[in-house]
């Protein structure tokens, strides 16, 4: 599941080593940010500082999940972040505690970023290492090229559904828009790799 979060109130509880990285993918995401943590690092304090999320310097309190749409539990203290989930459970809001895929309404995947083009990977929280590999290993096979290609593409999708033509012949040239040689031939590479092209 891909989540639109842009605007949207989400909530960070922790902002330690374990917290920063989830900061850091909310604000990805364009998410309202709050943390509250006792203490930060210094890329948390510095995004603070920023205007970039709000951090409050304290406990948590379950007053802090009204008007939350999605919280993630990220201290280092088990008993909190199972009263977060408990909390969050009750008024039905989504909730992540790291590293803790029992208490979790939805698990983080490893992501391969091509602008629009978005792969995840997921073990359901039983190896993070392994979703991490297999990232690795997409992000040599899926390239750079990807991401202006699949531009071209929503771009001609646009154009081609503003046509007349047929349902059938329509889905007939949105595949071969999307097929493997059109990527070679618009890009000059081969299975997300440079090629030379000679002519």
């Amino acid at each position: 599941m891909f989540l639109k979060l842009a605007g949207r109130k989400c909530l960070v509880v922790g902002a330690g080593r374990i917290g920063e990285p989830k900061i850091e993918s909310l604000l990805r995401a364009e998410a309202e940010l709050r943390v509250i943590a006792p203490r930060a690092t210094k890329r948390v304090a510095s995004l603070a500082r920023a205007g970039r999320i709000t951090w409050e310097s304290r406990t948590f309190v379950p007053a802090d999940l009204d008007d939350v749409f999605l919280v993630i539990a990220a201290t280092n203290a088990p008993d909190v972040n199972h009263e977060i989930f408990r909390q969050a459970e009750r008024r039905k809001i989504l909730c992540n505690v790291v590293d803790d895929p029992g208490h979790c309404d939805f698990y983080y995947p490893a992501v391969v970023h091509r602008g629009h083009l978005q792969i995840a990977i997921s073990t359901g929280g039983q190896s993070p290492s392994l979703a991490q590999r297999l990232r690795k290993e997409l992000e040599e096979q899926f390239g750079p090229g990807y991401e202006p290609w699949v531009e071209q593409l929503g771009e001609a999708r646009r154009q081609i559904l503003a046509r007349p033509i047929s349902p059938r012949r329509r889905k007939s040239l949105l595949h071969q828009l999307a097929s493997e040689q059109s990527f070679s031939n618009r890009t000059g590479t081969a299975g997300g790799r440079q090629r030379r092209v000679v002519s």
